[in-house]
């Protein structure tokens, strides 16, 4: 095991420990002592990421990719005023470096960006999305110009970290050889998913196996009953409509957040997150990875990702 996923692992244990003793789900390691939980238990959905209120521009912002690292980013968040969700086509953003952190001067605008808007099927959401090149690490901000449901154009900015790696698998690294359990391993389907009407093309392939088959695969970490928070949309569900479409040309894998989804329908205090989860280097509620025939990460999606962001990422990969 690599210096940095030793390092990844013990931050996500630390991490999950802290939200599951603020949710009251641990007792003994959360009182001071050395007693530590046998099962990993399950922090609060949507603990993770950032929420910033501007009480001048009336915006309020949920960033739904606080994972990033140097380099080429996608970057996401929701925006909402007292009379609902923020939902023009686009927006325009400039980002800025903050060298003394997030109270301190800034140098910029860096980069100039468009979001567009990415509405979730189904229900009356979305998120805004787009790509921005993060050329150091450290604090990085965003000037979000917008126009609210009264007409006014407002910016409203908000603060971000940026380290030299995120803690997940990023773009160009090998996927880990997970081997997630398969219909093959169990007696129903509602064991390895929360979701109502799944598409068992998702729970066919272990990714180990994927991998050494050196075919293109994308897996989908999300818990569909449960994930509920502004930046969760139905995301598998959209990754079940791929697979129908690209068939055999690619594998696809749906990993349920929680370990035992049958368990806790209605009983979310008995959720336990699967140990695949650190494996990946995941703290927050959803994510999609695309991995090319290498076996290495082509593209990386924190948040719900639109069908057309997944298949366009896909499409290059089968491209090569």
């Amino acid at each position: 095991m690599t210096a940095r996923r030793r390092a990844v692992r013990s931050r996500t244990r630390a991490l999950t420990l802290a939200l599951a003793c603020a949710a009251g789900f641990v007792l003994g390691a959360c009182a001071g002592g050395s007693a530590e939980s046998t099962a990993t238990p399950a922090p609060l959905f949507g603990a993770g990421y950032p929420v910033f209120r501007d009480e001048v521009a009336g915006i309020r912002t949920v960033f739904g990719t606080p994972d990033l690292g140097v380099g080429a980013n996608r970057v996401a968040f929701v925006m909402s005023t007292d009379e609902g969700l923020v939902s023009a086509p686009t927006v325009r953003a400039e980002s800025y470096f903050y060298a003394d952190g997030p109270d301190g001067p800034r140098t910029g605008p860096v980069a100039g960006t468009v979001a567009t808007f990415q509405p979730f099927p189904l229900v009356e959401r979305g998120l805004y999305a787009t790509t921005l090149d993060f050329d150091r690490a450290g604090t990085w901000g965003l000037d979000v110009h917008a126009r609210r449901s009264d007409g006014a154009d407002v910016v409203t900015t908000f603060t971000f970290a940026v380290e030299e790696r995120p803690r997940s698998v990023a773009v160009g690294e090998a996927a880990p050889a997970s081997r997630n359990r398969t219909l093959a391993d169990v007696t129903s389907v509602a064991m390895l998913t929360t979701g109502s009407a799944p598409a068992l093309a998702l729970y066919d392939t272990r990714i180990v196996d994927a991998l050494a088959e050196r075919v293109p695969l994308v897996v989908v970490f999300a818990s569909p009953a449960f994930c509920t928070n502004e930046l969760c949309g139905p995301q598998v569900e959209v990754v079940g409509e791929l697979a129908a479409e690209y068939g055999d040309r690619a594998r696809f894998v749906h990993i349920d957040i929680y370990e035992n989804p049958d368990e806790i329908r209605g009983d979310l205090s008995r959720a336990v997150r699967t140990p695949i989860l650190e494996e990946w280097g995941i703290t927050t509620d959803e994510w999609t990875f695309v991995i090319d025939r290498e076996g290495r990460v082509a593209a990386r999606f924190e948040s719900f990702a639109s069908k057309a962001e997944l298949a366009r990422a896909l499409d290059e990969v089968l491209g090569r």
